[in-house]
């Protein structure tokens, strides 16, 4: 019933910029955290970002300094700021949010969106 929908993924240039959104839809009652992931061809996937209801926020060391994670709680979106991209970038990133619906929570997973950085 839940449903994370990614945008703004795409092809870059090194050095360049992209942002890119997850809004959570249907029956939520609380965002606990909010988490970007991602995967590159023959790699594992790999935590990229993350950020709690109370704003605390983490990077991985890859991204620290480029990368920004932030939360607009009233549309359930959360969204990753990509500066200074460079080719290593490239993978699919997927957003990760667990929901409280009801007296339950569980995490869910948005489809994935393809960010390509290449000259």
């Amino acid at each position: 019933q839940v449903q994370l929908v990614e945008s703004g993924g795409g092809l870059v240039q090194p050095g360049g910029s992209l942002r890119l959104s997850c809004v959570a839809s249907g029956s939520i009652f609380d965002i606990n955290a909010m988490t970007w992931y991602r995967q590159a061809p023959g790699n594992q996937r790999e935590l990229v970002a993350h950020s709690t209801s109370g704003g605390r926020t983490t990077y991985a060391d890859s991204v620290k300094g480029r990368f920004t994670i932030s939360r607009d709680n009233a549309k359930n979106t959360v969204y990753l700021q990509m500066n200074s991209l460079k080719p290593e970038d490239t993978a699919v990133y997927y957003c990760n949010a667990d929901i409280t619906t009801g007296m339950l929570h569980r995490a869910y997973w948005g489809q994935g969106t393809q960010v390509t950085v290449s000259s």
